[in-house]
């Protein structure tokens, strides 16, 4: 295990202070490797807050460019930014928020060939996507891998998250079994916001060993306020994780 080193100390030490984590709970941080798919409206937020508690290494994947459109919500760029690949603009600007960490930008598409070699090595894998093809796709490597996977989807001022723990809970495809229709939807900034640190304090809860997670249960949000918790369970005819 990494050894955490003096100026972590000083540097984290308000979080270390959390009952549940000390030192330990730190060199668990320190020492994971996280895929975040997508850094967009929830990519943003997840990857920023992930850094700024001192996560080892951030993997981020995105084949897209940032435009003038993103710049409500995805809270990574700023207006210099726009026409950079944006996993090389977050690249730097999360070196930025913390040159401790390691962070590795893959401008590629998550497709069933690549997401071999895109996760490889990776410790728990944050679905910031904005469609279900590729959700479908990390539902699938993390189901097989027993990786686990992070899930949170916005639109409007509404959204939903729930944490995926290979064998213990339904996988994405016994929750949402049909891809809903890939089209333009609205979001209102703060709504990737709002999910996007609910994921960041899922995988960090997960990491440190904080049992409280959305496991067996989705989070469902509306209007940034109305907040309600719905069990979800296993398909027993799901084409994942069925035969389980």
């Amino acid at each position: 295990m990494t050894d955490i080193l003096d100026r972590e100390r000083e540097r984290y030490d308000r979080q270390m202070m959390i009952s549940e984590w000390g030192e330990e709970g730190q060199k668990d941080i320190k020492d994971t490797k996280a895929l975040i798919a997508g850094v967009g409206g929830l990519g943003s937020p997840v990857s920023i807050y992930l850094a700024a508690a001192g996560i080892g290494e951030l993997k981020l994947v995105d084949d897209d460019q940032v435009e003038l459109s993103n710049l409500n919500r995805q809270i990574l760029y700023d207006e210099k930014d726009i026409g950079e690949r944006k996993v090389h603009s977050a690249a730097e600007s999360l070196r930025e928020i913390n040159s401790d960490i390691k962070v590795t930008p893959a401008d590629e598409k998550i497709t069933e060939r690549s997401i071999e070699d895109l996760a490889e090595g990776c410790d728990v894998i944050v679905d910031c996507m904005d469609n279900y093809t590729g959700r479908y796709v990390l539902n699938k490597f993390a189901w097989r891998e027993k990786v686990p996977l992070f899930h949170a989807a916005v639109e409007g001022m509404a959204g939903q998250a729930t944490t995926i723990i290979p064998s213990e809970t339904p996988c994405l495809k016994c929750v949402f079994p049909d891809s809903p229709p890939s089209e333009k939807f609205p979001v209102l900034g703060a709504t990737p916001g709002l999910l996007g640190s609910i994921q960041a304090h899922e995988v960090i809860k997960y990491i440190v060993g904080i049992e409280d997670l959305l496991k067996n249960e989705l989070l469902i949000v509306r209007n940034g306020t109305d907040f309600e918790k719905v069990p979800i369970e296993k398909s027993d005819s799901c084409e994942i994780c069925g035969n389980e």
